[in-house]
């Protein structure tokens, strides 16, 4: 098998992961898809790959700072400090081994109202502030997911024209 074929394949199953990896914040998706068509860029060598490298670093550079800004803006507006974030985090990872599935996203969620509610110890402003918090970082979530989308599809017209004119 060509070696452009082979990391065409693999680099293509990162990107599909690095996408997934917005979603499930365990693994570094933007990064992971930046360094993947880095290395589909220095496989092909060609100008088609180092423009889907350029291209897809923007996009996917945009959508790691857009993610960190929007939701960092927003914590910060509604005053609520980054300690309860990286708790409902910690949390999140534990639910993802107790509740299979959707144990990330529970753990998460339960783990910010917990430290929310530790910190104004009243319920009622702790699921305000959690709720927020949530948003913010859906929000977030999903601006790094749409601009790793198009940095996913600018790899993938650059290989359909790697490829067709090769």
């Amino acid at each position: 098998m060509d070696l452009q074929v082979f990391m065409t394949v693999v680099c293509g199953a990162l990107i599909a992961v690095g996408v997934a990896g917005v979603v499930v914040p365990v693994l570094p998706g933007s990064i992971l898809i930046i360094v993947s068509l880095l290395a589909w860029a220095l496989t092909v060598t060609s100008t088609e790959g180092w423009a889907v490298f350029s291209i897809g670093t923007v996009f996917a550079a945009a959508g790691l700072a857009a993610g960190l800004v929007l939701t960092g803006r927003t914590l910060k507006k509604r005053s609520i400090p980054g300690r309860s974030v990286t708790i409902g985090v910690l949390a999140g990872i534990v639910g993802m081994f107790v509740i299979p599935v959707v144990g990330l996203f529970v753990g998460f969620a339960l783990g910010l109202f917990a430290s929310e509610y530790v910190r104004q110890r009243d319920a009622g402003a702790a699921l305000t502030s959690s709720l927020h918090a949530l948003k913010a970082t859906g929000l977030g979530i999903l601006a790094e997911l749409a601009l790793a989308c198009l940095a996913g599809t600018t790899w993938v017209i650059g290989v359909w024209i790697y490829f067709t004119t090769r």
